[in-house]
Formats: C-alpha cells, structure tokens, sequence
C-alpha cells in the first residue's frame, strides 16, 4: 500500500467523483459530488483525493474555520470515504492516520473536530481508537460531534 493524499483539481475530479460507498452506507455519509459543491459554496474546506499508487481508493475534506467557531476556531475533519470496492483492506484506518498527520503538520496544535451520524458504529469504533471522544455536542447537520487533542490526551 503506497497511501498519499492529492488535492482534488480538474485533472483529477472525474475520477473521484466516481468514487461511492456500499448502498447500506449511503445514509452515513454525502455523495463525492455533495461535498465537492460545498467546497465550492465554502473555501475553508480542502478537499483531497486518497490513492493508492495512482489508483483513487477514497475521498476527505479538511478546513480550519475561526469565523464559525470563534474566538480560536476549529479544525474540521469531514467526510472520510473509500470507495466500496476497496473497503476491508484497511484504507480507511491508512487514510485516518495520513489526515492525523498532515493536519498535525498543517495546523500545529490544533484539537481536530469530526462529527458521525447516529448508528454509523464501524466509523465511531475507528475514531475512537485514534483517540476521538463524543464531547456532547451537535453539529449543524445534527451529527454527534467528536474531538481528538492534539497533544494526544483524552478530552470530555
């Protein structure tokens, strides 16, 4: 596995647009294309293509948003997907540990947000074992919010 994460341009859009989740995921998670328009209607977002080598295994967006979440703001982690043809091959626990780190990288000591939907327990059980802990709160979609320190220590 030969994980790295790309930046979704016009070169590379057609062919993460295809990307998609099993039909019994579908109520977890938006489609590619949902997300992609949001980036578009909100800059703060950065949304990247996950490969394997040259081939696109799944899709994520990150942003940091002080506006939203003042006075220090909030660095969001949205949106993991892998396609369904590469799930169960540990691409989703290699993508999480690829975005920990780059947004460690890009956004130094910043506590990273996240939010799942009620019932999506593969997700919450892979968030928690890197740390991510349900803090009490909604997001404006009415996910369940979770947050990692990024000093690794266990919040709420």
């Amino acid at each position: 596995m030969k994980l790295h994460l790309e930046p979704v341009t016009a070169q590379n859009r057609e062919e993460i647009l295809r990307l998609g989740v099993l039909p019994g995921q579908k109520g977890y998670i938006e489609t590619v294309a949902q997300c992609m328009e949001e980036a578009g209607e909100y800059g703060g977002w950065r949304p990247v293509g996950i490969y394997d080598g040259d081939l696109p295994v799944g899709f994520s967006m990150y942003g940091f948003f002080r506006e939203e979440y003042p006075p220090e703001g909030r660095l969001w982690l949205d949106r993991l997907l892998i396609d369904a043809r590469f799930q169960g091959r540990g691409y989703g626990r290699a993508a999480l540990e690829a975005l920990l780190e780059r947004l460690s990288r890009e956004y130094p000591e910043k506590d990273v947000y996240l939010s799942v939907i009620e019932g999506n327990d593969v997700a919450t059980r892979l968030y928690e074992q890197y740390g991510f802990r349900f803090i009490g709160e909604k997001d404006i979609h009415g996910e369940d919010v979770m947050v990692r320190a990024w000093n690794g220590n266990l919040i709420g």
